[in-house]
C-alpha cells in the first residue's frame, strides 16, 4: 500500500480561523485576513476545537493517493460520503495479463492457507484472462474478480470529515487494511495542521471507548501510540 498527500489547501488552518474570526467581526475580509496573524491562528482553532465548533473545518480539504489497496478496502471507504473520490475502473481496465492481489497476514503467513488463497486467484486469473480472450467485454469478465483485486483511488476530504473518518477508521476495532491506511492519512495531514489534528486518532482518546461492549482492551496502548505520533 502507497499513500500519498497530494495536495491540500494552502495554509489550511489560516483558511479555517479566517472562516471563524468572520463570524464574530464587523470588519471586512480583506482587512481581517491581514489583522490574522500565526498566534491568533492557533488561539483561535484551540478554542475553536474545543468548543466543538467544527463547520469552519469545512474550508480546508485534504487529497490523497492512494495505490495496492483491495477492494474490500475501497468498499469500506467510499461509504464516507462526505467524500470525493475517483477510483481506477474496472471497465476500462483490463486485467488480462494479471491482477494483482492484496493477500491478508492471517492467509500469507500460514503456508497451507497462502497455498489455498493463491491456488484460487490463478484459478480466478485464468478464467478471467480465457473469456477476456473469447471476446467477452472487460466490464463482464471483472465479474469474476475477486475482493482482494487491488486497486488505486484519489480520496479528497474536507478536515472536519477526516477527523470523523479517523475517529471511525483509526479504531483498533476497524478491519487491519482500512485502519494502516487511515493511521498513515494522519500521519501526512498532522504536521500540515497541527492544530486540528493534534488530537485526531480512534474515538478513545478523548474519552471513554464508544465501542462498549466490544472494546478492544487495549486503550492504554492505543492512546499512547496516537500520543508519540
Amino acid at each position: 500500500m502507497k499513500v500519498a498527500l497530494l495536495q491540500h489547501t494552502p495554509e489550511p488552518e489560516r483558511s479555517i480561523a479566517l472562516a471563524a474570526r468572520l463570524c464574530y467581526s464587523q470588519v471586512d475580509i480583506e482587512a481581517l485576513k491581514e489583522k490574522l496573524s500565526g498566534a491568533d491562528v492557533k488561539k483561535f482553532l484551540d478554542k475553536i476545537m474545543s468548543l466543538g465548533h467544527q463547520s469552519v473545518l469545512e474550508h480546508a480539504s485534504f487529497t490523497f493517493g492512494v495505490d495496492g489497496i483491495s477492494r474490500v478496502t475501497s468498499h469500506q471507504l467510499v461509504r464516507h460520503r462526505v467524500a470525493s473520490f475517483s477510483q481506477q475502473s474496472q471497465r476500462y481496465v483490463s486485467h488480462k495479463e494479471r491482477f494483482a492481489v492484496v493477500t491478508p497476514p492471517t492467509i500469507s503467513e500460514n503456508p497451507e492457507h497462502a497455498r489455498l488463497f493463491e491456488a484460487q486467484v490463478a484459478a480466478l486469473h485464468a478464467a478471467y484472462g480465457a473469456l477476456v480472450e473469447a471476446g467477452v467485454p472487460a466490464e463482464d469478465a471483472r465479474y469474476l474478480l475477486p475482493n482482494a483485486t487491488e486497486t488505486k483511488i484519489i480520496i479528497t476530504m474536507n478536515a472536519r470529515e477526516l477527523l470523523h473518518f479517523f475517529a471511525v477508521r483509526c479504531c483498533e476495532r476497524a478491519q487491519w487494511e482500512i485502519r494502516a491506511m487511515a493511521v498513515e492519512m494522519l500521519r501526512q495531514v498532522r504536521p500540515i495542521a497541527p492544530t486540528v489534528f493534534a488530537k485526531a486518532g480512534p474515538g478513545c482518546l478523548a474519552g471513554p471507548c464508544p465501542e462498549g461492549a466490544m472494546c478492544c482492551g487495549k486503550m492504554a496502548q492505543v492512546r499512547e501510540f496516537f500520543g508519540e505520533m
